[in-house]
């Protein structure tokens, strides 16, 4: 096996065999979801019907299906973020306990052990948000499901790009804390305020529109919209199958920010692909450069 791996296959079982911490980040989008439905699906519901005509009456399932349809992309949307966080302790873990210094001054390229760190916080963070995802489409299975299986798949996708830049993302800070207690607290902020600021909890078409160009800069913006555009989709569809006015769906679209501008221009899935993408790597090359510096340093 190569050095890579084994550094990769070590930071694995080193996540894994701390039960608690496996164990909450895996039950952490469950909780989200159930309280989601418990407290906002009739918030989510009042603000769908207040956008449609007052004389159209809706089957109740596809009322349930947009609900759900919210629902679970902004519960994904954050999953795939925050529980990379918590995935990455490892790293932190190495530097509070000094392990991190004899791996610097081993012979292992800094890449190495950059590229591994990432790749294990990759694979237990897919390994949580993909059972998150299977939760969340039982959920939409019982309340009302209208995705089709190319929506499914392109959930998923959404799903593994948005990790990738959340594992990213938590790469990077996590690079700079040094202690349980600070990652702990990064923690908890990435936690109560990622939501505000990707969308997911109060979408970024209530904000003033100051504040909508400023959080159009932000990357994770597009990994909430590709979500919900996906989850979405075959609900906003039958809408239209059932006669509701065009404008009346693409204002349900512009509320949910399936529909999204970037300084005024509207920006494609492509686009969001694109933009996601391109910060992923961005942040993943940043990483390992600032790998190679910490090394040098020691």
């Amino acid at each position: 096996m190569s050095r890579t791996g084994i550094v990769i296959k070590r930071n694995v079982r080193l996540f894994f065999r701390d039960k608690g911490m496996f164990f909450t980040s895996l039950i952490t989008p469950a909780i989200l979801l159930v309280l989601y439905a418990t407290f906002l699906a009739g918030v989510y519901r009042d603000s769908f019907t207040a956008a449609l005509p007052p004389a159209l009456q809706l089957p109740e399932d596809l009322v349930d299906g947009l609900v759900g349809g919210q629902l679970i992309s902004s519960i994904l949307a954050v999953s795939c973020v925050t529980v990379a966080f918590c995935s990455n302790f490892v790293m932190v873990q190495d530097k509070a306990n000094g392990t991190i210094r004899d791996l610097r001054i081993s012979p292992m390229r800094p890449a190495v052990l950059a590229v591994g760190y990432y790749a294990a916080t990759l694979i237990s963070t897919l390994l949580i948000c993909f059972v998150a995802t299977g939760i969340c489409l039982l959920y939409v299975a019982v309340t009302g499901w209208y995705l089709s299986a190319a929506d499914v798949c392109l959930l998923f996708l959404d799903v593994l790009l948005l990790t990738l830049f959340g594992t990213a993302l938590s790469s990077v800070v996590n690079l700079f804390l040094s202690t349980q207690g600070q990652i702990s607290a990064v923690g908890a902020v990435i936690s109560a305020g990622y939501g505000f600021l990707c969308g997911a909890y109060m979408p970024i078409s209530s904000f003033g529109d100051q504040l909508q160009k400023a959080l159009s800069l932000l990357p994770g913006t597009y990994g909430t919209s590709l979500i919900r555009n996906h989850a979405l989709r075959g609900a906003l569809e039958e809408l239209r199958a059932h006669g509701v006015p065009e404008e009346a769906v693409e204002g349900i679209r512009d509320s949910l920010d399936c529909n999204l501008a970037f300084f005024g221009t509207p920006v494609g899935i492509p686009a969001m692909y694109a933009v996601l993408g391109l910060a992923t790597l961005a942040l993943v090359g940043l990483y390992i450069l600032l790998h190679a510096v910490k090394k040098k340093t020691v």
